[in-house]
């Protein structure tokens, strides 16, 4: 059994939290300033976010930066 990926944990935890909040993928990706497709990539765990996305998205979510990356 292989451990997840840095990717992999911030993937299943953004996509968890914005579930949680009743959020579209659409409906995040507009209101953190990236493109759905961006978004997509970042759930699947395909893609790294820069810190300032990872800021956009925690404050779109309304939670802190550490919920995201914990």
């Amino acid at each position: 059994m292989t451990t997840p990926t840095r990717q992999r944990r911030f993937a299943v935890r953004l996509k968890a939290v914005r579930v949680k909040r009743g959020m579209s993928q659409e409906a995040l990706a507009k209101k953190a300033g990236i493109s759905r497709g961006y978004l997509l990539r970042l759930e699947a765990g395909r893609q790294d976010p820069t810190l300032g996305t990872v800021e956009r998205l925690a404050k779109a979510l309304k939670v802190k930066v550490g919920r995201l990356l914990e």
